[in-house]
């Protein structure tokens, strides 16, 4: 019944579809560290279970071996016997011949009896056989399975380790956007767009100031010309206009002489 009940249980796991029972799972980590888990301890059973399979075959293959042994021993005996009685017989000795003869058929009966315990075992030794190869096949099979399990988990693993750290890259530069660097760098440029466009001003409102003085120094040197020529006015003397319209200074200018009133003097 335990072996059958073992046997059942590596041809199940054996045929276990992972991917799909994976697919059905809520929690596939979880569900694959337990069947490791189970798949362990059913291969540790099923190890033992084969191990004693296998040590019931070689103690039947060792019966059935050892009644051969006895079956050909206890036929080389009879042989030896139905010789010697052939001895005696041919020697006019029917007593010993008889007496030989009948430890002939003894060993004949005990080689018969051998063979009949021998050829009783070959159906179990067969059929234990089959179980014996199945059962290695299907612990090979449960190992590979418990294997395919493993590096399901692990990749399972890995692939959670990887979605929790992109996770928190993705978390990381969300808070990276909210805090957003860059937009202190832009305000920093800004800020510094601002100054420049300041001095700009300062130099454009500094250069009209100055193309102000310039203005007014033309200013200053037409008021000091009126003034002159007021001067000139109060000294008693009108302005002179300079210059003539023949050969004069050629260029037919008439210039106010402010002099004219000095050289009465």
């Amino acid at each position: 019944m335990v072996k059958q009940s073992i046997f059942g249980r590596i041809t199940t796991l054996a045929k276990a579809n992972i991917n799909a029972m994976l697919d059905k799972a809520e929690d596939p980590q979880r569900m694959l560290d337990q069947m490791v888990r189970d798949y362990t301890n059913s291969i540790s059973e099923a190890e033992a279970a084969v191990a004693q399979t296998i040590g019931n075959l070689r103690m039947i293959q060792d019966d059935y071996n050892e009644d051969l042994d006895a079956a050909r021993s206890w036929g080389q005996k009879a042989l030896a016997a139905s010789q010697k009685a052939d001895q005696f017989r041919s020697s006019g000795d029917t007593a010993s011949a008889d007496k030989f003869d009948n430890l002939a058929k003894v060993a004949i009966e005990r080689q018969m009896d051998s063979e009949r315990q021998a050829k009783a075992a070959e159906p179990t030794i067969a059929s234990q056989s089959e179980i014996v190869d199945k059962l290695k096949t299907g612990l090979e099979q449960m190992k590979a399975k418990r294997q395919q399990l493993v590096s399901k988990r692990d990749e399972l693993v890995a692939r959670a380790k990887s979605a929790q750290a992109q996770s928190a890259v993705h978390d990381a530069v969300k808070s990276i956007d909210i805090l957003d660097p860059s937009s202190e760098v832009s305000r920093f440029e800004e800020k510094v767009r601002r100054e420049e466009a300041r001095v700009r001003g300062q130099n454009e409102l500094a250069a009209s100031s100055l193309d102000a003085q310039f203005e007014s120094l033309e200013d200053l040197g037409e008021q000091t010309e009126v003034e002159a020529r007021l001067a000139a006015l109060k000294a008693g003397g009108n302005p002179a206009l300079t210059g003539g319209t023949g050969t004069g200074t050629g260029t037919g200018e008439t210039e106010l002489d402010y002099t004219q009133g000095a050289g009465g003097r």
